[in-house]
């Protein structure tokens, strides 16, 4: 029934209203729009209606700040919290919490705690008085979070909070300012926050995220401040900063950026720069003509100071010290009206500065020292002023030679330059003559080697062709050897790979002892075993091929010890047992690795294990961390490694509970043929073609986290049939592990049943790639994550 109209009266609105009331969805903006209607209003029934509204809206926004509260654990700057009955919006403001509201909603949160003890490596757990404790749920913390609906402004600060910030993070829609510096995040920067477009400032300082430097900054079109400080972001610098012109701040040191920093001319807002304690190794950029701050120091960049640097008239502090720039600094850096800070110290300077150099009138700090700059001090250098400090030390001046190298090496360094443009000719000379001299050498070499050597395959070439059959087409020959280019998410504190000798693996298992002997594989025999220092190690005894030398044998070991990842096994060594033989007919070779005592994943799907069974989201978990791997070995390194044999047996635990691969590589220095080419019928054949592909295996690995190894062992079939009809209910109750039904949301076992479908499919083109199955499962684990225990599999509806 429609109410009368009154005389600021509107149909459509309380219609609105009302329908939004019964759904229990109201929107706050509607109520206050209609609440400024009715207010004067005779509709006294209706306003009562939406007065109520309005106060159960508050008390919902104050419900949230209290279970944000519990997620935090209680911390002493929210003590004030312990009144329930008080009105969060209406609080004084103090100097470590404030909450702004707008219509009685939250529009802005900050918190800074005390938990500002950094530590000098994290590990991804709780740390007690420092983190959170071990049931702090970061998913969950969030997912409260993004019931604050009119956040603009969220700043939670040296909380202890730690774990991977997940992609849900955008839900915050709304947010314009998000700071979560000073914490123990860890894990990528979620890709999900590139839909935040309403987002100003990003600040995540001084935490531990350690993959490889976001390239989706151009989706943010109203970014200003960007400051990833003090982080173990790798990789090179994102390009996709340079179309982000709406930046001022970028702060992005003390990461592990490395490469070349392109021209950033283009960024016409951008006011400070700080990149310094990187590993940055190009020529210096060219610079915005607006920049204020410019921090580059302790990087590798090389060349000379770009002339450009003397025309940025509002450049106030300039650092580039501790790199491996050259040639004389220009005289107009000096002479720059705004300029108070200026750092050249510890390059590789030369030559001398003019002495009418012209120092800016608002020039405060120069340091020139530990360079190797000659001749006297300009005048404005040595002006005896309480207002200028000048640092000279280490050079090869003449003023205060007390404090200057010493006089052999400054002559040396005169006399290189005194001799550089006499012997200019000679030197061009003696190039061109050692250049034809080593050419027909080389010719002559080669003849010798064609007539000698028939054989002669080279020890690059066999390397380049096993490997371009293990990776993507595209790269060069020159590029597959090398392997230079590993991703510096796999540098770590891991051991680095060493030779050991056969006396000190047969000292570590007994000579070998049944007792030391853990198993057989396609890879050969595995022995426990026990180094010198006490450390446990796996040892794998693998058998070579005849046509691998020593050296080129090596190449490959050399290959296989660059993968390092917190979810491989780590490779601690080798030994190349040559049996008496000559140097091509290599007998077998062992591999070191370090030993996880937990067993594998295979052993804890079945009720029957020794181990604990794991549940729907410890499986998650654990193919995550595989998947992560995976991804590592197919783009970490060029060329990648593809072909890695993915089974459960092969997915270890540590001590931890941490899943690693172990056997991934292998496919390079094993003696295994192809088995692609088999003429079998039926599913044996499509098994052995897709033997080698990592994303098929790991689709049954997938599968078999979701039967348990008894049915998938049967790989029959009957099983390709049941497969079919997982996708329905009475599929799934039928052949899902009793374990994940109990355990898991539908939602998120339909996810992964999806990507299980596509990556056993029988067409390989149609299969996802390797981050297409991380992303799926990420996804799964936060869907799982954020359903309640009692919306199970068994009481779950269709999706």
């Amino acid at each position: 029934m429609r109410l009368p109209l009154d005389m600021y009266g509107n149909y459509e609105m309380f219609d609105k209203f009302h329908n939004l009331w019964q759904l229990g969805t109201t929107n706050s903006k509607d109520m206050y729009v209609l609440w400024n209607l009715l207010k004067d209003s005779t509709l006294t029934n209706l306003k009562i209606l939406v007065h109520e509204a309005l106060t159960r809206k508050r008390s919902s926004q104050t419900q949230v700040l209290q279970q944000l509260r519990k997620h935090l654990e209680y911390p002493k700057q929210l003590e004030i919290w312990n009144n329930r009955s008080i009105d969060f919006c209406y609080l004084s403001s103090f100097p470590q919490v404030n909450i702004t509201c707008q219509d009685n909603f939250v529009t802005e949160l900050r918190i800074v705690g005390d938990k500002t003890a950094k530590v000098s490596g994290f590990h991804g757990f709780a740390i007690p008085k420092q983190t959170l404790s071990e049931n702090f749920s970061l998913d969950s913390f969030v997912a409260t979070l993004a019931r604050l609906t009119n956040l603009r402004v969220l700043s939670l600060v040296s909380l202890g909070i730690w774990g991977p910030l997940p992609d849900k993070i955008h839900r915050l829609s709304s947010l314009e300012y998000l700071d979560l510096s000073s914490n123990f995040l860890f894990g990528s920067v979620p890709p999900k926050i590139s839909t935040m477009l309403k987002l100003q400032t990003l600040k995540l300082d001084d935490n531990f995220f350690n993959d490889t430097v976001p390239n989706w900054f151009d989706s943010l079109s109203n970014l200003t401040i960007l400051s990833l400080r003090n982080n173990q972001l790798k990789g090179q610098f994102p390009s996709s900063i340079l179309s982000t012109t709406t930046l001022t701040d970028l702060i992005m040191s003390s990461n592990g950026m490395s490469g070349k920093l392109p021209h950033l001319s283009s960024l016409t807002s951008l006011h400070v720069l700080d990149l310094s304690a990187n590993k940055l190794d190009s020529v210096l950029p060219k610079m915005p003509k607006g920049v204020v701050m410019v921090i580059l120091s302790n990087n590798s960049f090389c060349g000379e100071i770009p002339q450009q640097y003397g025309q940025l008239s509002q450049l106030r502090r300039l650092d580039l010290s501790f790199n491996v720039l050259r040639g004389k600094p220009p005289s107009a850096v000096f002479s720059l009206p705004n300029i108070s800070f200026l750092n050249i110290a510890s390059n590789m300077l030369r030559g001398s500065l003019p002495d009418h150099l012209s120092c800016g009138s608002k020039l405060e700090f120069i340091d020139i020292s530990n360079n190797k700059l000659m001749g006297g001090l300009p005048s404005c250098f040595s002006t005896n002023s309480e207002k200028r400090i000048v640092e000279v030390d280490g050079n090869c001046l003449s003023f205060n030679t007390r404090h200057q190298h010493v006089e052999s090496y400054c002559m040396e360094v005169y006399m290189k330059k005194q001799s550089k443009g006499k012997n200019a000719g000679i030197l061009a000379g003696l190039i061109i003559g050692v250049f034809i001299l080593t050419m027909l050498l080389a010719c002559g070499f080669l003849i010798l080697w064609r007539i000698y050597c028939p054989i002669g395959i080279s020890e690059q070439h066999l390397l380049h062709k096993t490997v371009q059959d293990s990776s993507a087409a595209g790269f060069s020959s020159e590029l597959l050897a090398s392997a230079r280019f590993v991703s510096e998410a796999a540098k770590s504190s891991l051991p680095v790979c060493r030779s050991y000798s056969f006396e000190e693996l047969k000292e570590a298992t007994n000579n070998f002892d049944n007792s030391a002997f853990m198993g057989e594989g396609s890879y050969g025999k595995l022995y426990k075993g026990r180094l010198e220092n006490g450390a446990l190690v796996a040892i794998r005894c693998m058998p070579l091929s005849k046509k691998y030398s020593i050296r080129n044998l090596k190449l490959r070991l050399d290959l296989l010890a660059k993968l390092r990842h917190p979810h491989l096994v780590c490779l601690l060594g080798h030994c190349v047992d040559v049996g008496g033989r000559d140097d091509f007919s290599t007998n077998k070779i062992f591999l070191i690795s370090e030993y996880l005592p937990s067993g594998s994943f295979c052993t804890h799907l079945a009720e029957n294990s020794y181990g604990k069974v794991f549940n729907w989201s410890e499986r998650l978990a654990i193919l995550i961390s595989i998947a992560k791997a995976v991804h590592f070995l197919h783009t970490g390194i060029i060329p990648g490694f593809f072909h890695n044999r993915l089974k459960t047996n092969n997915i270890l635990l540590n001590e931890h509970g941490m899943a690693k691969l172990s056997d991934y590589g292998l496919s390079i220095i094993s003696e295994e043929t192809d088995k692609c080419g088999a003429k079998v019928e039926g599913y044996k054949s499509w098994q052995m073609k897709n033997l080698e592909d990592d994303v098929c295996s790991f689709g049954f690995i997938l599968l078999e986290a979701l039967v348990g190894p008894s049915v998938c062992a049967r790989r029959d079939a009957l099983l390709l049939n049941e497969i079919a009809s997982i996708n329905s209910l009475d599929g799934q109750k039928r052949i899902i592990d009793p374990i994940v039904q109990a355990t898991c949301s539908q939602e998120s076992l339909s996810i992964v049943l999806s990507i299980m479908s596509k990556c056993i499919s029988l067409e390989s083109c149609s299969r996802p790639s390797i981050e297409d199955v991380l992303w799926n499962l990420q996804y799964a684990a936060q869907i799982q994550g954020t359903v309640s225990g009692d919306h199970r599999f068994d009481t779950a509806s269709p999706q």
